[in-house]
């Protein structure tokens, strides 16, 4: 088959999937001349259906891509319900004990995606000893397919504390029965098991592998990587190094709990990221800016464009659920966010999570020029909402009906973030503060990045040991944009007090100290993405003080006289959402 043809029926495989209606226009896809006829008798007998497969799975994704910020946010430290807002948000917000009918905590679509991977892995094993099997694809698809039940067996933990577990290939949720083949996993069991999977892989194939939808599809590049609709979608599979090393983090914090020593987690995740931070950060492809994977001078500048822009932005962009409205493909975001016609304008910020943003205690040098609180915050007919998914002034989108903004699963920044928080615990607070705070710069702290400086190790180019990419001296020559910092790159902003030695506040106090300043700024860098209340509840977990929680959370609820209530709540354990599968 010719290319322009496997590019052809694939598009069409891809339409019916995502419920267009091209049929007419497909009919040769349709051709049994061909060599990817379509069998329709339950497995693959193509590489094309190989391929399709695996987009059914992405399109259960979709579905739930707005879950766990819409799940989260109403029970974190930013959003409150507005006056137009549903029984279910509201109970979200309150803290209900019950939220066993309630929509929004159900875990169902979670569960779906899982069902589909598992289907399409058993369908893969079954594929694999065709003639025609493009072998590599199919690795690269296996592995794609089992980061995928990774990841959302992550996020069930972490928004449940518990899942059921299964590996059998079943079609309903409610197929989901007590017994050996569904294990209830609490969330210390489930790290594990994410983690053992990812370790072992499956029917041979090693977890770590990416497919190049840009070179299945063009392989003859006939458009440029920077010009291609393909391009975004080799962005929709969880990257391998975020999942593994926050799998980690999650597992150093039960571990931590638990008073045993987790610091073989913590290098691995410091290690894993490095590795995928060092690869992406050498990038020479755009030597205008090289700004690619890097919190530098040119951040600001771009820090809007990380969710307006029409697909996923390049020099941020790890990992996200995209959506194309033109396909039929949404989410409900700015459904629940914006109050532009026809949107519901059902969350808005609380005044006291907006107001974190411009406290001079909180968040040090911050003004109403700081380019997040601007992206951030819009104001429209006197009604504050959070503009990040449809920024203000935004072009990309010029209707509001336009709901297709692509979530991040994971994005550079989060990277870095996560590295701090290894860096941290491995007692490497040098190397932590200058990724945080003010920067990775040759000539501060350890003089050499060479490997055998601990402080730097993973940081020293792999052609040059005496030189760090980071800097404004990388290997290949001169970096326009060099490390600069999570907080540093932004204008005005001073750094975020960290601890970087053990003699005021001892050991633990002070990796304490230092975790608990990362989250305060995760508050400010990922709001409303659904990646601060996890974040929570990990250091709720790591130091068995859910006031972590109830510190940040409680602010909000001041005037509706619901303090005392939620924080309650909260300490009893109630950051879990409480919902049971009631398996049988």
């Amino acid at each position: 088959m010719t290319d322009m043809k496997k590019i052809y029926q694939f598009i069409c495989v891809f339409a019916i999937l995502t419920g267009l209606t091209m049929l007419s226009a497909c009919s040769d896809f349709w051709d049994p001349d061909t060599d990817d006829e379509f069998k329709g008798d339950g497995g693959f007998s193509s590489n094309t259906e190989m391929y399709t497969g695996f987009l059914g799975i992405m399109t259960k994704l979709q579905d739930i891509g707005d879950k766990e910020i819409l799940l989260t946010e109403p029970r974190g430290e930013l959003i409150e319900p507005c006056d137009e807002s549903s029984n279910e948000l509201i109970a979200l917000y309150n803290y209900d004990q019950n939220l066993q009918n309630n929509s929004y905590a159900n875990p169902q679509g979670y569960y779906e995606v899982i069902i589909a991977c598992n289907d399409y892995l058993k369908n893969m094993s079954e594929y694999k000893s065709r003639p025609n099997v493009d072998i590599e694809a199919w690795r690269a698809l296996v592995a794609s397919a089992l980061r995928t039940k990774v990841w959302t067996y992550k996020t069930l933990a972490e928004i449940y504390g518990k899942a059921v577990w299964f590996d059998d290939a079943i079609t309903e949720v409610t197929e989901i029965k007590q017994g050996d083949r569904f294990q209830l996993m609490d969330l210390g069991r489930l790290v594990d098991k994410c983690l053992e999977t990812l370790d072992k892989g499956y029917d041979g194939v090693a977890a770590n592998l990416d497919i190049d939808w840009y070179e299945w599809l063009d392989p003859t590049h006939s458009v440029s990587l920077s010009s291609s609709q393909y391009r975004k979608w080799n962005y929709m599979v969880p990257a391998y190094a975020g999942l593994y090393a926050e799998l980690c983090l999650w597992k150093g914090a039960v571990l931590d709990a638990a008073g045993q020593s987790a610091t073989a987690y913590y290098k691995t995740a410091a290690d894993v990221l490095l590795k995928a931070l060092g690869t992406n950060i050498n990038v020479t492809s755009d030597p205008g800016s090289n700004v690619y994977w890097l919190p530098s001078a040119a951040t600001p500048g771009h820090y809007s464009p990380i969710w307006n822009n029409s697909q996923p932005y390049p020099y941020e962009a790890v990992s996200a659920i995209i959506y194309d409205y033109t396909n039929n493909q949404t989410n409900t975001l700015l459904q629940h966010f914006s109050n532009e016609y026809p949107n519901k304008y059902l969350l808005r910020p609380s005044a006291n999570g907006k107001a974190r943003f411009l406290s001079a205690e909180f968040n040090p040098g911050a003004t109403t020029n700081d380019t997040r609180y601007k992206c951030v915050f819009g104001t429209s007919g006197g009604q504050d909402y959070i503009s990040k998914f449809r920024p203000v002034g935004s072009t990309q989108r010029v209707n509001a009906y336009q709901d297709d903004c692509h979530i991040y699963m994971y994005r550079a920044t989060q990277y870095h973030m996560m590295l701090c928080e290894a860096l941290n615990h491995l007692k490497r607070f040098i190397a932590m503060n200058a990724v945080f705070n003010s920067g990775v710069k040759a000539g501060e702290g350890d003089d050499c990045f060479h490997p055998e400086q601990a402080e730097w190790e993973g940081f020293a180019s792999t052609v040059d040991p005496t030189k760090c990419d980071w800097t404004g001296t990388a290997n290949w020559g001169t970096r326009r944009y060099p490390s600069m910092g999570i907080r540093g790159c932004f204008t005005g902003l001073v750094a975020r007090t960290v601890m970087q030695n053990t003699h005021e506040l001892g050991e633990l106090g002070t990796i304490k100290f230092n975790d608990l300043a990362l989250l305060d700024e995760a508050m400010l860098e990922f709001a409303a993405e659904g990646k601060v209340y996890p974040m929570m509840n990990r250091m709720a977990v790591r130091y068995a003080d859910p006031t972590i929680v109830a510190n940040r959370v409680c602010e909000k609820y001041e005037n509706e006289g619901l303090k005392s209530t939620v924080r309650q709540r909260i300490l009893d354990g109630a950051y879990w959402v409480p919902f049971d599968l009631q398996i049988q």
